[in-house]
């Protein structure tokens, strides 16, 4: 029976069934095909895509600037002083859609097939800006180009209408802001300034001269990128916390048969290997040909100038492992090339043969001669490889005592280590306790069946400043490198044989704590980084807060957390009038968070000296375009502001070319306004405008809200914001917990272990860059960068214990 009915589904397959997804449909249906995932790497490729297009008219020789600017709605504007999307007619489309048009409706249209418009292109999947433009529920393109300003909407893909004129303008460019569709990427919207400066850092750094700047106007955050020396500046950049063996990176670089190659590299006295590997602005994290070509170049010099330089005794068949003569390296290889092939299985490694050569050919060359011309550097680096290498010998044995047994063998495991019965790593986690007193409490309370516990005592040896031999003479660390199972070091080291694939660094919430998470993450940002690579490793949220009101208690986990709750107690004392009707309990909710974000919007504009009370003016009274293009419409709302704030001042009103409109100067004090197409149309002032439609169904101020003491009238929504969670905050209890040994093993399960309540941080490397700097910073030889850096970020410190 069943046979049967599989042979008549089969027959009813037909021309019918064959689904023509036309447009961006297809992008729409299947994002991961295109962006890689609906994750956090899919999201910010969107980003990515849109600089590459800026970016490849700078390698084109006709862009210096990029902007990126992060919004407070969640969108994200990139901006270019390039020659801007072509805007003409396009002459094969049968529609006679402008090229601009084209190129954000249709896949694979744009200037990069033919080598005519751009010889090499970045981006990694080649997809265009077509794909965030259906990708995202709105985006905006504005184009300055021949004199003129052009100006299209789309929603979700589709035109709202035709590339329009707006206005003149001296300058050309591109602007493209768009917000990411909250129907596609379900998982996270918000953009990390992190993960976006990373790789906006490498761009400014493989393009020499370029300049690129991030803007996050949610926290006030900004940076400017350039490098002038290119990947030179980037491994000073690197350096500039270490101490290096000579004064200047090695340069090398080279081109054969279409594909340049250019290498920099620089010593220091560190441990630690540094080496970041490009292939057409691409940061190819897994490496590839061109790291292959460049090791064994590395290698073979460095042995070649030792024995003839006599350091090394050839006769005895001395030689210096590819390893010894990495150690304290810093290096950054970049090549371009027309066609390139991506390998691995994030895509992220080079897989062109031809490369391998090239790379080896000019490392070798130059690196033989700096050698010979500096033969007291050549010495330095070769005796520090030598080195380097009796360490390693003087390692093998307490290597040795840390590789895991067996699975079977529970002898080879540390006694301090109270394991779980579960043997699938998948299912098993590790929690690493500070202190025995914590990690006794920590026993008691877990779930036997698939957690284990390893308490360790004290603070554990700072690997930044020691080396592989010292590392391993430190007991805590051989217990810890033992109980995960993987060996260590890059001949031992596998992370498939890792025993737990949740390793948790559960500490106290105070300075010892910090600073043991700090020494554990250092050890395994220097020692492990596969472990974090492969999402293996967390930091445990032990509540910081312990909330009581009456018979009520609830753990806090941050502020975030913290302010939900005031708004759930909120809701129970106070009732609000809104749309005539006096709204109370859960339903009041929604309408508090709305006022939230409407206050906390209206601080971000006061913070930018722009006076919110005329901004509430300006939506009141319906400000929009078309106001700004009537001069009488405008001194007829000026004076309605002068009128109702008495000491602002406005100036002369003037044309603004650019948006064929007029603009004008609104001044209060410290605070100055600039009224025109650019503040109406910015993502902050739409925002304001939606949230304050929602505050206008309250009325218009006075506001009376009623209260368990009876009546209250507030003045303003900052006024009612302040008395609503004054409200709510009173009666309450909050105990601050600092060490984990205050909460008993039931209070540490329920709040902390539990895996149905928990929250755990997953540590990740977003960038590279920055975490290397960070760690060499905080935990290097050198004071001064550390001084430094306290000073700088005194002032953001919170929670502070004391």
């Amino acid at each position: 029976m069943e046979e049967k009915n599989v042979v008549q589904k089969a027959e009813t397959y037909g021309a019918e069934d064959i689904k023509i997804l036309k447009g961006l449909s297809a992008v729409r249906k299947r994002p991961a095909m295109y962006i890689g995932s609906t994750g956090p790497e899919g999201l910010h490729h969107l980003v990515y895509e849109a600089v590459d297009n800026s970016v490849d008219e700078a390698l084109a020789g006709y862009c210096s600037n990029i902007d990126v600017i992060l919004h407070h709605d969640g969108s994200c504007s990139v901006i270019d002083d390039g020659r801007g999307i072509p805007t003409g007619p396009h002459p094969g489309d049968p529609e006679k859609r402008t090229a601009a048009e084209v190129v954000l409706t249709e896949l694979h249209a744009g200037g990069k097939f033919e080598s005519k418009a751009y010889k090499i292109s970045g981006g990694l999947h080649g997809v265009g800006i077509s794909v965030v433009n259906a990708l995202s529920e709105w985006l905006e393109v504005e184009i300055k180009q021949n004199g003129q300003v052009f100006h299209q909407r789309f929603e979700r893909g589709k035109p709202g209408g035709p590339l329009a004129v707006v206005g003149k303008t001296k300058s050309r460019g591109t602007k493209v802001t768009f917000k990411p569709d909250p129907e596609i990427f379900t998982e996270m919207t918000e953009f990390s300034y992190d993960i976006l400066s990373q790789r906006l850092r490498e761009l400014a750094f493989l393009n020499k001269g370029l300049k690129i700047t991030i803007l996050d106007e949610r926290v006030d955050k900004n940076q400017e990128f350039l490098y002038k020396g290119g990947i030179v500046s980037f491994v000073e950049h690197l350096n500039k916390n270490k101490t290096p063996l000579h004064p200047k990176p090695v340069y090398v670089s080279g081109e054969k048969d279409g594909i340049a190659a250019e290498v920099a590299l620089q010593y220091n006295d560190s441990y630690a290997e540094t080496i970041f590997t490009f292939a057409n602005n691409i940061n190819t994290k897994e490496g590839g040909t061109h790291l292959i070509g460049f090791k064994s170049a590395l290698t073979r010099t460095a042995n070649s100038y030792a024995t003839s330089a006599s350091i090394l005794k050839n006769g005895k068949g001395e030689s210096i492992s590819g390893d010894d003569i990495r150690e304290g390296l810093t290096a950054v290889i970049s090549v371009k090339l027309p066609n390139p092939q991506f390998e691995g299985q994030t895509k992220m490694k080079l897989g062109n043969s031809e490369v391998k050569g090239i790379v080896e050919s000019i490392v070798n060359d130059t690196l033989s001669t700096y050698f010979e011309e500096n033969p007291s550097i050549a010495r330095k680096i070769i005796e520090k490889a030598i080195q380097a290498a009796r360490a390693r010998e003087a390692a093998r044995k307490a290597r040795e005592l840390t590789r895991r047994k067996g699975a079977l063998e529970d002898t080879g495991l540390p006694g301090k280590l109270a394991d779980c019965s579960e043997k699938d790593p998948g299912l098993s986690e590790l929690f690493i306790v500070e202190g025995d007193s914590a990690g006794g409490s920590a026993k008691q309370g877990r779930d036997r069946r698939m957690q284990a516990i390893l308490p360790l005592r004290g603070k554990i040896l700072n690997v930044e400043k020691a080396r592989f031999d010292k590392m391993l003479g430190s007991e805590e660390i051989r217990i810890l490198i033992t109980a995960m199972g993987t060996g260590i070091g890059a001949d031992d080291f596998d992370v498939s044989k890792i025993r737990y694939h949740k390793i948790v660094l559960m500490t106290d919430a105070d300075v010892d704590g910090a600073h043991i998470r700090t020494l554990l993450l250092t050890f395994f940002y220097r020692q492990m980084p596969q472990v974090i690579e492969n999402g293996y490793l967390y930091i445990a949220q032990p509540p910081l807060f312990k909330v009581k009101k009456g018979k009520t208690e609830k753990y806090i986990q941050n502020e975030n957390e913290m302010q939900n709750m005031l708004f759930e107690l909120a809701s129970e004392d106070i009732a609000v009038t809104i749309k005539g009707q006096e709204v109370k309990g859960k339903a009041l909710i929604p309408f508090l968070k709305r006022l939230s974000s409407y206050e906390k919007l209206l601080e971000w504009f006061r913070r930018r000296r722009r006076e919110p009370a005329v901004l509430r003016i300006l939506i009141d009274e319906g400000i929009n375009k078309s106001v700004l293009k009537d001069k009488k419409a405008i001194a007829s709302l000026l004076e309605k502001i002068q009128k109702a704030i008495s000491d602002a001042t406005v100036g002369e009103i003037s044309e603004d070319e650019e948006h064929e409109g007029f603009r004008v100067e609104i001044r209060r004090q410290n605070y100055k306004l600039i009224l025109d197409s650019n503040l109406l149309l910015s993502p902050e002032f739409r925002e304001l405008e939606t949230l304050h439609g929602y505050i206008k169904e309250m009325g218009k101020p006075p506001y009376t809200i009623s209260t368990k003491e009876g009546p209250k009238t507030l003045n303003s929504t900052t006024e009612l914001y302040g008395f609503i969670f004054e409200a709510a905050r009173k009666g309450l209890s909050i105990q601050r917990y600092k060490g984990l040994g205050e909460m008993n093993p039931h209070q540490l399960w329920e709040t902390t272990m539990d895996p149905e309540k928990r929250t755990l941080l997953q540590v990740s490397i977003e960038d590279s860059v920055q975490a290397d700097e960070i760690f060499t910073i905080l935990m290097g030889d050198q004071v001064e960068p550390r001084k430094d850096f306290i000073v700088k970020h005194a002032l953001e410190a919170r929670n502070i214990d004391i």
